[in-house]
């Protein structure tokens, strides 16, 4: 059975593609079993630069196949921010807490009108040399609330709604959210990749 790397060490982006992947006949994990493997810098202008950058970074550090992806927030109103700044938006990388009032308090000089955003993802998926394989986008329309609602999942999530639920990430179980979110969508369209590491 072939062994997938998740190019992370979000321990809920692992439950999640976990979920997603259930079926496919390969082992997965994320970085943690290679705690000297240092994060990859995202020094691309882009979240399919970031995602290139990690997925082979990442496998040429552990030789295996690697799964990453570069995914975030964009507000078009906010000019696209926080963008692929999404997880270091407030100044501390993955402080989700500070990223979120930073966003409430831009947010709140816009009229209700401006409040529209999207969830974006770019996944790669590299080959344990290093080489880039496949690469796919998946994006999630929908709105910033005034406040925070909803314990689940992380980042943004509690402040996302989507319209046709009335819900927002927050608030929705992970089921629905997989069949909704932009990594879902992105790793989806690496199926028949996927199927084919050896």
């Amino acid at each position: 059975m072939p062994r997938l790397v998740i190019g992370s060490r979000n321990q809920k982006k692992l439950v999640e593609l976990q979920d997603l992947l259930h079926d496919l006949p390969i082992e997965l994990t994320n970085l943690s079993p290679w705690p000297n493997v240092p994060d990859v810098d995202e020094t691309g202008a882009s979240f399919e630069e970031n995602a290139r950058l990690k997925a082979t970074g990442y496998a040429e550090a552990t030789g295996e196949w690697v799964l990453a992806e570069d995914s975030g927030l964009v507000i078009p109103a906010l000019k696209g921010q926080p963008g692929i700044y999404s997880a270091r938006y407030a100044g501390t990388h993955g402080d989700d807490v500070a990223n979120n009032v930073k966003l409430l308090a831009e947010l709140a000089l816009l009229p209700d009108d401006k409040r529209a955003a999207y969830y974006i993802c770019v996944a790669a998926l590299a080959s344990p040399d290093g080489e880039v394989k496949a690469m796919a986008e998946g994006r999630c329309h929908g709105v910033i609330v005034k406040e925070p609602r909803g314990a689940g999942g992380f980042g943004y999530d509690p402040l996302f709604e989507v319209p046709e639920f009335h819900r927002t990430f927050g608030e929705l179980s992970l089921r629905v959210k997989q069949a909704l979110s932009h990594r879902a969508k992105a790793v989806t369209q690496l199926r028949s990749a996927l199927r084919n590491m050896e």
